[in-house]
């Protein structure tokens, strides 16, 4: 990992300053979005503004989303990288050039609202009371050589965190096994799956460039497609109609449910379904699935059991970073699912690092 020189702040700027880019060497500042949910900042913010989250351990597809935005900075009331484990996210901010700052105290997330105007030196933030400037919390900075130091802890800690990874999964599996499979035969949909291919969108690690690089198969082979909650908003971007869209429904946006895709709510496997509120509440029918697991492992398994012939994911969770990004310490239910319906399963994940385009002739498909 590369070691790049940490660009310095000069200190607190007044509040007629002309703002410049932090590469010019100046003060930061910028209006900011203030949320303890990245999936709601990411809604709300735009380019230029500052990302002010409550995530400990960022994750990949957060990062890349927040790059996407082009936002100033990220100000996080917890470690945007702890060191517990290798997650990507810090060091995508970083190579992005996006400044990243921690608060050393959590419990000043609290000061800060949606539209404050903030400024941000090397080891404190702060808004304007009128024209006078006013401290609102002390932070660190999250450079190259911080995030180099906490990287080689997570490297030395990963066999101790795949251990009890991996005893937490068997644990779960176990319990879930029996359960797994019930209330399949109670679910009944109207979209067609019985010999059909399925393109199953998640929101994981380059879902948008592994959709962009099956655009071809989609176009010759007509599969069922099938988003999983913000999945769902990705197949739109791309002018793609999801004819299934499978989640708990708190990602997927307006455009997306009003679509005329089938809707199946993730549920508890007690049958409540808080994902189920908003539709009501938006006059919107759907189908209501209860089952261990993730909205990923729902639709895999919803896929395979009605009939699909081949099953392709994009943007799959399938390992212990993935699955630590979620905030899960194991994936009991995605393991057992996998080897379910892994003779039709085609993992597209990191698809687009083939990018092998086909020379003559007609794709394999």
């Amino acid at each position: 990992m590369q070691n790049v020189p940490t660009k310095r702040l000069p200190p607190v700027p007044m509040k007629n300053a002309v703002q410049q880019n932090l590469a010019g060497g100046s003060f930061l500042t910028g209006k900011c979005v203030v949320d303890r949910s990245t999936k709601q900042v990411l809604k709300r913010i735009r380019a230029g503004q500052i990302a002010v989250l409550s995530h400990q351990d960022l994750d990949e597809t957060a990062a890349v989303e927040l790059i996407e935005k082009n936002v100033s900075a990220v100000l996080n009331a917890r470690p945007t990288f702890s060191g517990a484990y290798e997650t990507k996210g810090a060091r995508y901010l970083l190579e992005a050039d996006i400044p990243v700052f921690d608060l050393r105290h959590p419990s000043d997330f609290r000061r800060f609202a949606d539209g404050m105007l903030l400024w941000l030196n090397e080891g404190t933030v702060g808004c304007w009371i009128g024209d006078e400037p006013c401290s609102l919390a002390s932070i660190r900075r999250l450079t190259w050589d911080l995030l180099n130091q906490r990287w080689k802890v997570a490297k030395a800690n990963r066999l101790r965190k795949f251990l009890c990874f991996a005893e937490n999964t068997w644990n779960h599996a176990l319990r879930d096994l029996e359960h797994l499979f019930a209330p399949m035969a109670q679910l009944t949909l109207r979209t067609e799956l019985a010999g059909r291919d399925a393109v199953i969108v998640v929101r994981g690690p380059h879902y948008k460039q592994d959709l962009r690089q099956l655009r071809p198969f989609i176009e010759h082979v007509r599969p069922v497609l099938i988003g999983v909650d913000g999945g769902a908003n990705a197949l739109l971007a791309m002018g793609l109609q999801p004819d299934l869209i499978v989640g708990d429904m708190d990602s997927v946006s307006m455009e997306a449910l009003r679509s005329g895709a089938e809707l199946v709510v993730h549920a508890y496997p007690d049958g409540r379904a808080p994902g189920e509120r908003r539709l009501q509440s938006l006059g919107i029918s759907a189908l209501r699935f209860p089952i261990f697991g993730t909205s990923e492992d729902a639709a895999l398994l919803l896929a395979y059991e009605k009939g699909a012939r081949r099953i392709v994911v994009v943007g799959s969770h399938s390992n212990m970073i993935d699955f630590l990004d979620k905030g899960r310490p194991g994936m009991g239910s995605t393991w057992l699912i996998r080897m379910w319906v892994g003779d039709r399963l085609i993992d597209a994940k990191g698809f687009h690092l083939l990018q092998t385009p086909v020379v003559g002739g007609e794709a394999p498909w």
